[in-house]
């Protein structure tokens, strides 16, 4: 039985006898790797100063502004800050980090994950983590083709047959921040490391899986991906089709990431600004509200 049919303890006992256990971080990030990274490619994934938990910190920073007391313009600012923060969470933190976060270049959008995903210890088990990072990565390739290159779909969708060019796994690692529990729905995303060239033979692409209920980072991975040419049955550079619209991409990434954080930076300062005009000023007194 493949790791794919299994279960629980045995389906990670399966994958992990195939894959090289590293030691465990100083953060307790469990990580494996089924084979070395290549050798020039940068060791670590991109990471920002957020805490884990910014989303709910800001909610609850503009909800000790309010309850203090605040005038009618003020109240008008946090509401819209507030508003902001729960539609475009999504595009902030994964797009602060160059993610793209749009349907159409998501590998996965809000999909529920399976009762069946969970271990014995009512946690997704780690296994299915990257099975999230297959899915994801097979549904982006055909979504190039699908929204982005039209007179090359069928190349795009070939890439998940033998019949022209792949993308085939040479090694993953995972660094898993919380253990995710259902119900709860998953976006995941994908990302390219480095601007592609036209000699490259393998990609590294960066991979954030969000817990939509929790409204975190559930994992991040990192696949060493090589360019295979099933007709010619050997390892290939990029062709040209491949080459262009990964350029696009690579490029449509740095643009999310200037803007996203830049966004971020506003609405975390439009908060801390709040907060001394409110709670945090020198001569501030709580607003306890009229007596009767």
């Amino acid at each position: 039985m493949t790791t794919a049919g299994m279960r629980g303890p045995s389906a990670h006992r399966a994958l992990c006898s195939r894959a090289q256990i590293l030691p465990t971080t100083p953060f307790g990030l469990r990580q494996f790797s089924s084979a070395a990274h290549h050798a020039q490619a940068p060791t670590t994934p991109p990471t920002t100063n957020l805490n884990p938990r910014w989303l709910s910190d800001l909610k609850t920073r503009l909800g000790k502004c309010i309850h203090f007391g605040m005038s009618d313009t003020q109240t008008t600012t946090a509401g819209l800050l507030l508003a902001e923060v729960t539609r475009d969470w999504r595009s902030l933190l994964a797009g602060s980090e160059g993610y793209l976060t749009h349907p159409h270049r998501a590998g996965i959008s809000s999909v529920p994950i399976n009762w069946g995903d969970q271990d014995s210890m009512g946690h997704v088990n780690n296994v299915q983590y990257v099975r999230f990072c297959e899915t994801s990565r097979t549904n982006w390739t055909r979504q190039i083709g699908e929204y982005f290159d039209r007179p090359n779909k069928k190349l795009w969708d070939e890439m998940l047959t033998s019949k022209g060019y792949g993308l085939i796994l040479k090694s993953i690692k995972v660094d898993y921040k919380f253990p995710m529990t259902w119900p709860d729905r998953i976006s995941v995303y994908h990302k390219i490391r480095v601007m592609p060239k036209e000699t490259d033979s393998n990609m590294l692409l960066d991979v954030m899986i969000l817990s939509e209920g929790k409204q975190r980072i559930a994992a991040k991975a990192e696949e060493d991906v090589v360019v295979y040419n099933y007709k010619e049955g050997k390892k290939s550079a990029l062709p040209d089709y491949m080459l262009a619209q990964f350029k696009r991409q690579f490029e449509e990434q740095e643009i999310a990431k200037e803007r996203s954080g830049r966004r971020l930076s506003e609405i975390l300062g439009q908060v801390a600004a709040l907060e001394k005009e409110t709670w945090d000023r020198e001569d501030a007194k709580e607003d306890l509200g009229g007596a009767s």
